[in-house]
């Protein structure tokens, strides 16, 4: 056992040579490299642009011609809290509204008696069959118009201050 171990020994330390002496190869092409880039000259720095100090505002609770900033303003509070529009409360919930729309693919579209439907593949691997008129995705988007390529859509969404605002959205074709 003691010549396997001895044999062993031998061959580890050989390769651990023959590795080593491969490190230390002939480096004169990236000495030289070197040596050119530190002989460029220097180049100039730009000094840094001066930097001007924020000017501090304090809001005072009598100032009659200044509006808070945390208040929206009147054009948009009134707009905001109108009748205007707001998602259908009375309206079913179709199947593909509970998806998120970036979860949804346009996989193609079908003609069938001069009807065009739009060909949608939920996550969970699903095809179904949408024509205008038809909901999907979490925002209320009703569709609008199907083409080969695209099914375009409106959404209507929060502004942010108690209302809703009508915004458009589209899915594409995948590949």
């Amino acid at each position: 056992m003691s010549a396997l171990r001895a044999i062993r020994n031998g061959l580890i330390v050989s390769l651990a040579v023959v590795g080593m002496s491969a490190c230390g190869g002939d480096n004169d092409d990236l000495d030289q490299y070197i040596n050119e880039i530190k002989a460029r000259p220097g180049g100039r720095i730009e000094p840094l642009p001066e930097v001007t100090p924020y000017e501090i505002f304090t809001y005072v609770a009598d100032a009659e011609n200044v509006r808070s900033p945390f208040v929206p303003d009147l054009p948009q509070a009134a707009a905001g809290a109108g009748v205007g529009l707001r998602p259908d409360e009375g309206r079913s919930r179709e199947f593909l509204e509970d998806f998120p729309l970036d979860s949804l693919r346009m996989v193609g579209t079908l003609d069938i008696n001069e009807t065009v439907y739009g060909l949608v593949q939920t996550s969970d691997g699903l095809i179904h069959r949408v024509v205008p008129g038809n909901y999907m995705g979490q925002n209320d988007g009703r569709i609008t118009e199907i083409s080969e390529s695209e099914i375009e859509m409106v959404e209507i969404i929060s502004d942010g201050i108690g209302g809703y605002i009508e915004r458009d959205a589209a899915i594409s074709l995948s590949d």
